[in-house]
């Protein structure tokens, strides 16, 4: 892995399986875990890298009369307890 001049980007390289490393740095300020789902989307500039286990399917199950605020709270409150559980089941 290496910085470039002290900017924001870093590189890493893909392995022959197509995988590749997200820097620590990266995966501590953004919150991604084991287990967590990103999403691929091209964009005019390239490719984009977002979490998608924090937005994946939100909204879907909450009527639409409830406020956004409380569409937030509801969707963060779902993803500590999805944290929590995925913890319990993947520890040995």
């Amino acid at each position: 892995m290496s910085t470039e001049n002290d900017t924001e980007s870093e590189t890493t390289r893909i392995t022959r399986k197509g995988q590749v490393t997200i820097p620590k740095r990266l995966r501590e300020e953004f919150g991604l875990e084991e287990g967590d789902e990103v999403r691929w989307e091209k964009t005019e500039d390239g490719i984009r890298v977002r979490k998608a286990t924090r937005s994946a399917g939100r909204g879907m199950l909450v009527d639409d009369d409830i406020p956004e605020e409380k569409r937030e709270e509801m969707a963060e409150e779902m993803e500590v307890e999805i944290r929590e559980k995925r913890r319990t089941e993947w520890q040995p």
